[in-house]
């Protein structure tokens, strides 16, 4: 396949540009061994007991320097990358809050996980939502999931 980069497209596999502050956590955060899944099952586990809505939750200000320099750089147009590092970073605060809630129920899992995101006047609002449950692998032939590889 030969690779072709434009603004818009990428070719298949190759990673998304990350911002270098940030790179180590995009589309991962410590999970503890917990499987989160946006699917409402796992393939290869079956359900064993359902725990719950979980959800973690943070709220992010940005600092008045920052945000008047944000508003300077959207005249120019392009990413305002201060804010996509908040947003990132928030997202994983949000998602490490939810694995924790998880635990504490005793859940090994969080099936339908979600996000949401909001402006509350100035303040930048992530929460990460899904349901707690107890899973256990059933289909020996599945590989385990990169949450559970140690």
């Amino acid at each position: 396949m030969t690779s072709r980069k434009s603004k818009d497209k990428r070719p298949s596999g190759e990673a998304a540009s990350i911002p270098a502050s940030i790179q180590d956590l995009h589309c991962f955060t410590e999970t503890s061994g917990v499987i989160t899944s946006t699917m409402n099952d796992i393939p290869g586990y079956r359900v064993v007991k359902v725990l719950g809505a979980v959800y973690g939750l943070t709220v992010r200000s940005r600092n008045w320097a920052a945000g008047f320099g944000m508003v300077v750089k959207s005249i120019a147009g392009g990413e305002l990358k201060w804010f996509t590092d908040m947003l990132y970073n928030a997202r994983n605060d949000a998602i490490s809050r939810l694995v924790a809630e998880s635990q504490s129920r005793g859940g090994n899992a969080v099936i339908a996980l979600r996000f949401d995101a909001a402006d509350l006047g100035g303040f930048a609002q992530v929460c990460a939502y899904g349901t707690a449950a107890v899973v256990e692998k059933v289909d020996p032939a599945v590989a385990d999931y990169p949450q559970l590889v140690k």
